[in-house]
Parts: C-alpha cells; structure tokens; sequence
C-alpha cells in the first residue's frame, strides 16, 4: 500500500490551497478555537442513543401537528415511514470556550453535518399515497451552548441554552413520487429564505432555546428576598423549672430551610412574666414556604437548658410592610392534636414585619454624576436622601486560584466587615479551593465609602508549628456595589505571587 503524500501547506500553489480552505477545520486557521477530537470520537460513539432519542422526541413533537391537519383538505393521515437520522454523526471542526466570572460554561463549537438520514413522510389524500423523502441534508452552524448553573450534581449543569451566533446553512432536497421538487425554478430559494427567516427570529443571538435538564427545584439556589423583622415582646405564665419556683427565661428564634445560628434574646433571671423588648432581623428567601420558629428555655449552669415551650408562625400570614402582633399559646411540640399533654405552659407575644427587598437593584450612576458636580446644597441633600436605607449585604465566595503556602496549603477565607467576621470551611491540599459559600451582613445603610476585608488563610491540621499563616489578601470597595446592585470579580490577593479569589457581592435595598 502506497503511504499518503504529505506536503506542507506552504508549499501548495495557488490553486490547490484554495480548494482546501474550505476544509481546513478552525482550530488550525484560529487560534481561539480548540481541537476536540476526543468529542468527535464520543459523539461518534453516541451517535447510534442519540439517534434514537432525537427521532424519538420528533416523532412525538410532530404528532399533534399531523392530527390538525387529519381529515382537513381531504387528508386522511399523515405518518413517518421511515425517520432515522443515518448512520454519519455531526463533526466538531473546533470549539471555544469562553472565561467567565459567573457560575457557568460558555462554549461555541463549529459544527458540521452532512448527513445520510432516512425521513420518508407518507401522506393519504383520498385514494392517494404521497411520499415525501428528505435527501441530501447538510446543516453548517455555530451555536453559542451555554451549562448553567454549575452545581454538584450530575451532569454538573441543570440547564442548557443554545443559540445561534450566525444564520445557520442548511442544505437538502425534496422528492416527491420520485422528483426532486427543489429543482423547480425559485422554490429553493424561496424555501431557503422561509428557513433562514424562522430560525433567524427564533434561535439567532440574543434570543435563546432552552433545554432543562435538571429538576429546578432540587438545583435551585434560593436567594434572599427580603427581612423578617422580629420583635419579642413578652412571655407570660411560663412554667416553673427552678427548685426555688421560678424559671430563667431566654427565646430562641430562627426561620425552617436555614442552617444558620439561632439567634437568642438575653437571660430574664427569676422570672415567670418577663418582657425582652428586643428586636431581630432574619433573612427570608421563601415567604410563602417559611416558618418562624420560637423556643422559650429555661437557662440553667449545669447540664442541658430546659424548652419551656415552643410555637410556630408561618411567614404567608404575614402582609409585607405591616406590622402585625401574635400572641400565642406555647405548646410542648408542633403536633397539636396531641392529646397526652394538656399542660398550659403560658404565652408569648412577638411582633412580626416582613420587609421584602427591592425588585429592581437601585443604580445610583446618575447620583454618582451628581456628587462629582458642583451642586447646590439642596442637590446634594436630595442625594444623600437617595442613597439612604437598610439592606442586605451578599458575600459569596466562590473559591480562589494559585494560592500558596511556605508551610502548608489548607486553605480557608475570612470575611471580615466592621468587626463582623464570618469563615468558610477549609479544604486541604489544595491551591484551587471552591468553597462556593455566601455569607449575609443587614445593615441599617449603605455601605457608601466602605471596605471589606477578605482574606485566605492556611490551618495545619497536626503539628501546631506554623499552624496558622496567611496566603493573600484583599480590601474591596463597596461602594460600586451600592451604585450598581452587584460586582463579580476576580481579585489579585495582596502578598500572594499568583493567587487570585472569586467573589459575588450583592446590595439589596429594602
């Protein structure tokens, strides 16, 4: 067997390169783009599940369109008799991947189709039987294909949006009782025009297609909507713990669906009637779900603290921006319709505001513009008067990139605002840690001419010598925050060679 002649493409003449151009794929004429052999060999492995799966999903997309026009114009059915896409997958001359800040994969691959597919249609006109056959089909696209969000669970993506970065070329015939009818004089054209037209309004960037492929609700990150503000008031007739008959009293409040800390009111010693007075702010994400949960407990310095009682409040009684008071018998568990203890065990009286953020993040652009300008005094008033108002401070640390240790790399972060500090958890052995944690801060203002301090640290986990050191750190300013209702950024670490830390930080108004 005679070996290929191999020859270099500068060495072609003229005429011989550009008969090849066309087929020279995009990872040798651009940079940009990848060679993806090793997803061409998958597809090809595929291509027969695929097969299957695709005109499976047509024959049942096209079913109701054909049973609309059953018994209309004198048609009696319309059916597949044959619907196989052949045995020629799809080619993937290149791809590109693009880098992105937010928690997605964007790639644009070219693709290819020349296809050998089967598609015959069967059309009953009266005594008639009509075959339609597709023949000769070739499809040239460029779609952007966009895996959003990223999360944990396979496959690693729960929606995929596609569309099309250019008009599509799509190529093929149609026989009909053994012609192909596309020869007819400007009915390529016209049909040509009619395709490019359709999935030109429909699939062409920025319109979008698409594609579920998990279950919304178990991938689904909830984001805070809004404040729950909690008044304790009072308890009254609360049981007696004490051996002297008394009890000391403290509530425990905190909302279902959250694994953050409960938050306590102060300790009233010796007291069956005590009054708090204290307020508390809690973060909703799911108003029409969640619940309020309050526990009154007896404090003791030995051993564990006793319930006094408890009781539940569903946050969909509430009417947001209205005030709204309880009082409420405490029980001994949630199963009321228990019948073995009847014990009155007192009341507690709270005061309940739901405070729901903001639709729209509140861009302060042309406030900005204002305060760079010489105004007058009203001006500037009317500004500050603007720019006022509690919210919720976000921070959501994704992870961090090249971070390095003399000693040791377990790295954690440390969020630190106005004395308020919060961590992630460590991740040991690693310079590419992905904590993906978010961290909430309620301020009773913006943070206008603010910082927040984060930074990477390293544990070791056994010997306590250089047990602790830091790997880099950054001060991020928050007033852009404010101004455009979120920044998403990757930060160069301070006293770090090469680290970097991806952060999400998001203002939301109430």
């Amino acid at each position: 067997m005679q070996e290929p002649l191999v020859t270099p493409l500068c060495e072609l003449d003229t005429i011989p390169l550009f008969d090849l151009l066309p087929e020279i794929p995009l990872w040798v004429k651009n940079p940009d783009y990848e060679r993806v052999d090793w997803l061409n060999r998958f597809l090809s492995d595929m291509w027969p599940y695929l097969d299957k799966a695709i005109c499976a999903n047509v024959r049942t997309t096209a079913q109701p369109i054909f049973d609309e026009y059953s018994g209309k114009f004198k048609i009696e059915s319309i059916e597949f008799e044959n619907l196989t896409l052949g045995t020629l997958p799809p080619t993937i001359y290149g791809i590109r991947v693009y880098e992105t800040n937010e928690n997605q994969l964007v790639m644009e691959p070219a693709l290819r189709w020349a296809g050998n597919p089967n598609i015959v249609l069967v059309l009953k006109l009266l005594s008639f039987r009509i075959t339609v056959q597709l023949v000769d089909l070739q499809i040239f696209a460029a779609p952007r294909i966009t895996l959003k969000p990223l999360v944990p669970t396979f496959p690693c993506f729960a929606t995929m949006v596609v569309s099309l970065m250019e008009r599509p070329h799509v190529d093929f015939g149609i026989k009909i009782l053994g012609g192909d009818i596309m020869s007819i004089p400007g009915l390529y054209q016209f049909i040509q025009k009619c395709i490019t037209k359709y999935v030109a309004g429909i699939y062409i960037w920025p319109q979008t297609y698409e594609i579920p492929i998990l279950d919304a609700s178990s991938v689904a990150i909830k984001k805070p909507v809004g404040i729950l503000h909690v008044k304790v008031v009072r308890a009254s007739k609360l049981l007696k713990k004490d051996f002297l008959g008394t009890s000391d009293p403290y509530v425990k409040l905190s909302l279902t669906g959250e694994k953050l800390p409960w938050k306590k009111t102060t300790v009233k010693k010796k007291n069956l009637n005590p009054e708090w007075n204290e307020n508390f702010k809690l973060v909703v994400k799911e108003p029409e779900s969640q619940i309020l949960q309050l526990q009154v407990f007896d404090w003791d310095k030995v051993g564990g603290h006793d319930r006094l009682g408890m009781q539940l409040v569903p946050l969909k009684l509430l009417t947001p921006h209205e005030t709204k008071e309880f009082t409420l018998d405490l029980l001994k568990h949630t199963n009321i319709s228990d019948p073995k203890d009847m014990k009155q065990r007192g009341k507690i009286v709270v005061e309940l505001t739901y405070v729901p953020f903001k639709e729209d993040s509140i861009k302060f652009s042309s406030v900005s513009k204002k305060y760079s300008r010489k105004g007058s005094g009203n001006d500037q008033s009317s500004d500050e008067e603007a720019l006022s108002g509690a919210g919720l401070l976000s921070v959501l640390v994704q992870g961090a990139e090249d971070v390095e240790g003399e000693n040791h790399n377990n790295p954690y972060a440390i969020i630190l605002y106005k004395g308020d500090k919060k961590r992630t958890k460590m991740i040991r052995k690693t310079r590419d840690p992905a904590w993906n944690e978010e961290f909430q801060f309620m301020l009773d203002e913006p943070p206008l001419h603010e910082k927040i301090h984060i930074e990477v640290m390293s544990k070791r986990t056994g010997i306590r010598f250089w047990s602790k050191e830091s790997l880099g750190h950054v001060e991020i300013n928050l007033t852009d925050v404010v101004h455009n209702g979120r920044i998403n950024e990757k930060y160069h670490l301070i006293n770090s060679k090469r680290g970097v830390i991806h952060v999400d930080i998001r203002w939301k108004m109430i």
